[in-house]
């Protein structure tokens, strides 16, 4: 089963999908970290119920995830190493909780990576037959569509030194089938940790000004990948042609209060 990128609505740290906003959007133990907390937010008018379970995802070289229940070679799982609590919540409208992760039996593991996701699945209000009201006119069956989503977000657990390289590997202007302009990349990882961040394309004319044409926040490369082939639609603008100048495209994440950069490259524009 294959799960592609949803719609998300982004905050700083978090992310929300339906109703629900989940805070901070990942979790990473390393160094001496042992707990996090989570923090759960209805932005609704219902009240709601999210069952709280553990997944396993292997991440496609487009980006795609895929559901999985055993590790791909050079994978390994964090579930057994870390408990969380409750296992479901409840929340009112405007109602927020926190969810408690700590890590656990960790000393005997191997230098590397471990992953596994977080899974928040909504738990439909649906009401009992007997307590639905009954059309006595009505000879027809009636279906009721509930929407169910759910939230994965991934819990990382690091042990040892983390060693991680990215490069771009290939960028190659393009235009899709509705004359689109997009840049079309391959990155490539190496080493014992994924990276996480966010993508900015910025144009730069012949004269040196820069303007600003894509911007993605949340790219992620998962171990054990060492590829990731990636499209990012481009701004057309009034004021600079794709003609000339050149394409500067960053990849950089945050260390603390510190913006850290993982991979750079520019393509000259003809």
């Amino acid at each position: 089963m294959l799960f592609f990128p949803s719609v998300l609505i982004f905050t700083s740290e978090g992310f929300a999908q339906g109703n629900l906003i989940i805070i901070p959007r990942r979790v990473v133990f390393e160094g001496p970290k042992r707990t996090e907390a989570l923090s759960l937010a209805n932005t609704g008018a219902d009240t709601a119920k999210y069952l709280i379970s553990v997944i396993h995802y292997r991440m496609l070289d487009n980006g795609a995830f895929e559901l999985i229940t055993q590790p791909d070679s050079g994978q390994y799982f964090a579930d057994k190493n870390f408990r969380f609590f409750p296992r479901s919540v409840v929340l009112a409208p405007n109602e927020a909780q926190t969810v408690k992760l700590q890590t656990i039996n960790t000393s005997g593991l191997n230098p590397g990576e471990y992953r596994s996701h977080l899974y928040f699945r909504s738990v439909p209000n649906v009401k009992p037959p007997g307590e639905q009201p009954a059309d006595t006119n009505s000879k027809e069956i009636s279906v009721k569509l509930v929407p169910i989503f759910g939230i994965a977000i991934p819990v990382i657990i690091r042990v040892g030194p983390p060693v991680s390289t990215v490069a771009v590997e290939r960028a190659a202007l393009e235009i899709d089938g509705q004359g689109a302009r997009q840049l079309k990349t391959t990155f490539s990882r190496t080493g014992n940790v994924s990276v996480y961040g966010d993508i900015q394309i910025d144009h730069v004319s012949p004269q040196g000004k820069t303007t600003r044409v894509s911007l993605v926040k949340g790219f992620a490369i998962y171990t054990p990948n060492k590829q990731r082939h990636a499209v990012f639609p481009l701004v057309d603008h009034q004021n600079f042609s794709y003609h000339t100048g050149k394409l500067r495209i960053l990849f950089t994440t945050t260390s603390g209060t510190r913006t850290v950069k993982i991979a750079e490259t520019e393509l000259e524009l003809h």
